[in-house]
């Protein structure tokens, strides 16, 4: 889109560029592009084994499977797989995935291998950085004995089964009311409540009933009585 006159731009008056600046962009031509992107030989280059503990799970991006090629390196693949399995360790590689070179671990996984893509380190945000904002604070006393209820009265098993995907179900249906010409009803966002009091939000979680326990008081007329009597003693 021209941003001088708001029409499209024709395809053949567009160009690539990166921008440096505002406003500013280095411009380049196709065949520079295309030097950049490295050449694919669809091979995993083995840089080294490691502790599967040693790659921070920060830096996973997408995981994928990985199996024999062909009848031939069956044997080879097996012996990779159970080896890593053994000694507990994956391997670093590197190939050209998407027009990318990109790192991988890669682990056993099943009867296959799983190698997973990993994010460029000036990709993953410092966790100090993250959590510069929050305060050191140690929680002890009912509050975290609270926390520990919710933890172990809530606990379970994971199931990717019962986890579902409600923008998909959600577009799904919307996609079936405009085919059918129903009216598009559009949801107010419901605003999340404020907390006021995070040790009565946990004793909600938990379903523990507030209160204090002690001696219960005597009913107006109990009271009395009992002044009575002792004016009488008196």
């Amino acid at each position: 889109m021209d941003s001088s006159t708001g029409k499209p731009v024709g395809r053949e008056d567009q160009v690539k560029g990166y921008e440096v600046g505002k406003d500013d962009y280095v411009i380049f031509e196709p065949d520079e592009i295309a030097a950049a992107v490295p050449g694919s030989d669809k091979t995993l280059h083995l840089q080294a084994f490691v502790a599967s503990s040693d790659i921070d799970d920060v830096y996973f991006d997408k995981p994928y499977y990985l199996s024999p090629s062909d009848r031939g390196g069956e044997g080879a693949f097996a012996l990779i797989r159970d080896g890593m399995q053994k000694k507990k360790v994956a391997a670093i590689a590197r190939t050209v995935l998407f027009r990318r070179l990109r790192t991988l671990l890669i682990r056993p996984y099943d009867k296959g291998l799983l190698a997973t893509t990993l994010n460029f380190d000036y990709e993953v945000r410092s966790a100090d950085k993250a959590f510069e904002d929050i305060p050191d604070i140690k929680i002890k006393g009912e509050m975290l004995d609270l926390a520990k209820h919710i933890i172990t009265t809530k606990s379970g098993t994971f199931d990717a089964q019962t986890f579902d995907d409600r923008y998909e179900a959600a577009l799904t249906e919307l996609i079936k009311a405009k085919l059918e010409g129903r009216k598009i009803t559009v949801r107010k966002e419901r605003k999340p409540e404020k907390v006021v009091d995070l040790m009565e939000a946990l004793r909600q979680s938990a379903g523990v009933q507030t209160g204090i326990k002690g001696e219960k008081k005597q009913t107006p007329k109990r009271a009395a009585s009992n002044a009575s009597r002792q004016r009488k003693a008196g």
